[in-house]
Order: structure tokens, then C-alpha cells, then sequence
């Protein structure tokens, strides 16, 4: 058979924490669905139960993937524990089983998560074609490209003094509060993270043409960078089966999650708001207060997930799971009404947002959070916390037109303490704004759904996203005649 027939072998090597590594499983499941050979790599068969049913069904389907556990040293521990693990996790213990593998099983590319820093080394060593994945849509890139070469924030007075970010297609405005330390305090100069991309082969990027077309030529052209787009990946998951295993074990259980749903679709069309600030977003006690105050006021029904909660302990930023933040008997109002569920821990979020009942959702503006809410045709609440989020909330509020900022405008690592304060006054207001019947409401509603529309489109035969993925494939087929 000619080499230029037979499948293209790829390997696919996430990072461990919930937001890189539940997009990276859905690209590998992508790629094998238009016949490439897809190996996801990981570290232990217990960081494989969290998608190995997926993949089960996939394989019953006859879908070429796989998982393959890279063997660790016996005294090495295994870095992937926690569904939390932040950019600072070191996987670099990963090294020599990955290069004995890679020198053994040589694929034609290997798609990998940016925060393996140390692996870029190992792969162009053995002139093995790599790709890197880093979790962002082509909006925030330029945005941070952007920022690093011209460094408008510099000669600002304080943190709060808005600047425009420079030579981008929109009028986009920040403020020094809202940008990651690495940018913040070192102006002009590039992030460790761009730099694993210098020497790559390209990058595919978790989005489609239709959501940011002027951001996708700017990325190719001006920056000069080779991607493909290639999702939303999410709607990869087509079962309820695959929505439901989708990242961890669901905090509730079957029935409670039936329950749940019913609750759901006892409720009238867009009436119910989802509120998720996603898997290290730690808010303190205090915030959760007003947040819940807010809600309450708001007298729209509501899904809370509630996640870790931020607690100082010995100065340091540690996760809890301690109740006593829920205002006395606000729980029990909620249940007796029929107006609202708390859920703790994790849950399905792609079956929420696909509910006809969910017409808001109060986010964090974690990329994979924005493109689920985009496919599901629901407009938003933004409150970034931390990462590219501010970035995020600005395409989403200024250039698409899907939302409505809450008012948070600090940037602070998932385990510092945040001083911020957004008021239960702030909350019922924007809530109310999204979820009422104003005129300012439908366009967002309108212009939500037409962008559900385009992001299946895109993923369909002849799609933009369909084809990004065919024409990486036709290009890794191409260079084994060189």
C-alpha cells in the first residue's frame, strides 16, 4: 500500500488538569473519527478511567484510538492526581518514558499540551513532528501577542488606567488589573509558553472560523503562525453517555442527576440560570454570600455548581468544602420554591447548557466553558478570574455581542487570596439584564443561537473545522514522500 494511504499515526499527550486535558481527549477522538491512527498518552490507568469509557465506545464503533499508559520509574510519583492541576504542575517526570516510547513507536506527529514544557526538547530531538495544543481560541492569542510586542501598559499611572490593545482588528480595552503577572510586571517581553511554540510544527486550536474569522486571519498572516481550527471538539460528544463521562465523575449521583435534569425541563424556556466559575476557580466566602444574595433578590431560578472555596490557611490559599458560607436557610428557601439547585463538586455541563430551560450562564470565561456555552446557544455573565479569561470576556462582550460583564476586573491566581468584592447589588442586576425579556436580551438570545448554528456547521462534512482537520492529515500524508 502507498505510504500516502495508509492512516496517519498521531499521538495525542495532555496535560493532566481538567481544562487542557478534556479538549486534548475530544481532538484525539476527532482525528480518529476522520481515520487517523490516535494513541492518547497518559500516566497512569487511573488518570485513564476518566475517559476510558469514551474511548470504549469510540473503539465499538471501529474508530481507530487508543490509550497508552507510559510506564513511570518506581520510585517516580505520578503527577497527575488531581483533575486541578495548575500550569506550575511538574510533569517533567514523564521525560525519559515518553522518549523511550517515541523512540520506539515513531509517530508521524505528536499533538502536545503547551504546559509540557520540558517535552519540546525530547520530541524535536528525535525529528519527530509536534504540535502543540494550549487550551485558547485565536482571539486571546492576539490579544496576548499583541500586548508583548508593543507593551501599551507600560507608562500607565495605576493598574485601573484603561489602555487599547494595539494593532488588533477591534477596539479592545483593558486595564493592568486584568492581565496575568508575566505580562503585567514584564512588558515586552515573550511568555515562556509562546516559546514552545517557536520551533513547532503548527498548532491546532480548539474554535472555529465562524466564531472569530478576523482573529484567525490575524493569527495566520500578521503573526505569522500555522494553525488549524479544528473545533468546537465538545461536539464531538454526541451521546448523553458521552456528556455525562465527560471530565470527572459527576458530584451527584444517576438518579440525582435525573432528578436534576427534571427539574430542568419542568422549568419554562430560557428561565434558568447556570452558574459554574469552573475547576480551579476558588472564590472566598464572602463572595459566595453575595452571590447568593444576588441570586435570591434576582427571583430567577438557577443551577449553582459550586466549586472549591477559597480559605486562608497559615497565609496560604487552600481548597475547602466547609458549608457554613450558605446564608442561614437560604438553601432550604431555594429547595422549598422550586427556584434553585446547589450542586458541590462537578458536573455534566455540556447536558445543562444544552437544556432548552438554561437561558444564562454566569462563567468564569475558561475557554472551553465559553465554547460550550457558544454551541449551546446560551449568552452569558462573565466574571474572569484568572488566565486568558479577560481576554475571553472581551470577545465574548465587545466583539460577539453574547454578553454582559458582572464587574470583575482583577486578575488573581487561582490560589491567592482575591480582595475583589463583586456585590450582591452587581448580581441581581446582571442577572436580571440577560435574563429578562428586554429587547437587549433577545439580540444577545439571537445572536447566540445563530452562533450555535455556524459552530455545528463548522464541524459537519465540508465544514471549516472539518476540513482544518482533514487538511492537517492531507499535510502529515504529504511530507512521508519527502
Amino acid at each position: 500500500m502507498d505510504s500516502s494511504e495508509t492512516p496517519v499515526v498521531m499521538y495525542f499527550f495532555p496535560f493532566i488538569g481538567g481544562g487542557h486535558q478534556i479538549p486534548m481527549i475530544d481532538i484525539a477522538r476527532v482525528f480518529s473519527s476522520h481515520g487517523a491512527k490516535a494513541t492518547i498518552l497518559t500516566t497512569t490507568s487511573a488518570n485513564a478511567l476518566r475517559f476510558r469509557s469514551s474511548i470504549r465506545r469510540d473503539q465499538s464503533l471501529n474508530l481507530p484510538i487508543t490509550i497508552r499508559v507510559l510506564n513511570l520509574p518506581n520510585d517516580a510519583v505520578s503527577p497527575d492526581s488531581s483533575m486541578s492541576a495548575t500550569p506550575s504542575t511538574d510533569t517533567s517526570v514523564l521525560r525519559e518514558p515518553l522518549k523511550l516510547f517515541l523512540t520506539q513507536n515513531p509517530p508521524d506527529c505528536i499533538v502536545i499540551d503547551v504546559f509540557h514544557r520540558w517535552a519540546a526538547d525530547v520530541i524535536d530531538g528525535l525529528n519527530i513532528k509536534r504540535v502543540v495544543f494550549n487550551g485558547n481560541g485565536f482571539f486571546s492569542r492576539c490579544v496576548s501577542q499583541c500586548i508583548g510586542r508593543y507593551a501599551p501598559h507600560e507608562q500607565l499611572g495605576s493598574d485601573s488606567e484603561p489602555f487599547l490593545v494595539p494593532q488588533i482588528p477591534d477596539r479592545i480595552e483593558l486595564t493592568r488589573s486584568q492581565l496575568p503577572p508575566f505580562a503585567r510586571n514584564k512588558p515586552g517581553l515573550p511568555d515562556k509558553v509562546g516559546k514552545a511554540e517557536e520551533k513547532a510544527f503548527g498548532v491546532v486550536v480548539n474554535s472555529f472560523y465562524e466564531l472569530e474569522p478576523k482573529y484567525v486571519e490575524y493569527f495566520k498572516t500578521v503573526l505569522g503562525k500555522k494553525a488549524w481550527p479544528v473545533g468546537p471538539v465538545s461536539l464531538c460528544n454526541r451521546n448523553n453517555a458521552d456528556k455525562t463521562d465527560r471530565g470527572q465523575a459527576a458530584s451527584v449521583d444517576g438518579q440525582s442527576l435525573r432528578n436534576c435534569l427534571s427539574w430542568l425541563d419542568s422549568k419554562e424556556p430560557n428561565s434558568v440560570v447556570y452558574i459554574s466559575f469552573g475547576s480551579l476557580g476558588r472564590l472566598p466566602p464572602a463572595q459566595l454570600v453575595e452571590i447568593a444574595h444576588g441570586l435570591e433578590a434576582s427571583a430567577h431560578n438557577f443551577i449553582w455548581v459550586v466549586g472549591k472555596i477559597f480559605r486562608r490557611a497559615q497565609n496560604e490559599g487552600r481548597a475547602g468544602d466547609d458549608e457554613n458560607w450558605v446564608p442561614q436557610g437560604f438553601e432550604e428557601r431555594m429547595m422549598e420554591m422550586k427556584r434553585g439547585i446547589l450542586i458541590r463538586g462537578w458536573a455534566p455541563q455540556i447536558l445543562m447548557l444544552e437544556n432548552g430551560a438554561v437561558g444564562g450562564f454566569m462563567s468564569h470565561c475558561g475557554w472551553n466553558s465559553t465554547l460550550e456555552s457558544v454551541t449551546a446557544g446560551v449568552p452569558m455573565m462573565t466574571w474572569p478570574l484568572s488566565a486568558e479569561q479577560f481576554y475571553n470576556e472581551k470577545l465574548i462582550t465587545d466583539v460577539l455581542g453574547i454578553g454582559v460583564q458582572v464587574g470583575s476586573k482583577e486578575w488573581v491566581s487561582w490560589n491567592a487570596e482575591r480582595e475583589e468584592l463583586v456585590g450582591r447589588e452587581k448580581v441581581e442586576a446582571v442577572v436580571s439584564r440577560v435574563m429578562g425579556g428586554g429587547e437587549e436580551a433577545e439580540e444577545m438570545r439571537k445572536q447566540a443561537r445563530a452562533l450555535a448554528e455556524k459552530a455545528r456547521r463548522a464541524v459537519e462534512e465540508g465544514g471549516s473545522s472539518y476540513e482544518g482537520v482533514n487538511a492537517l492529515i492531507s499535510e502529515l500524508k504529504s511530507l512521508r514522500k519527502n
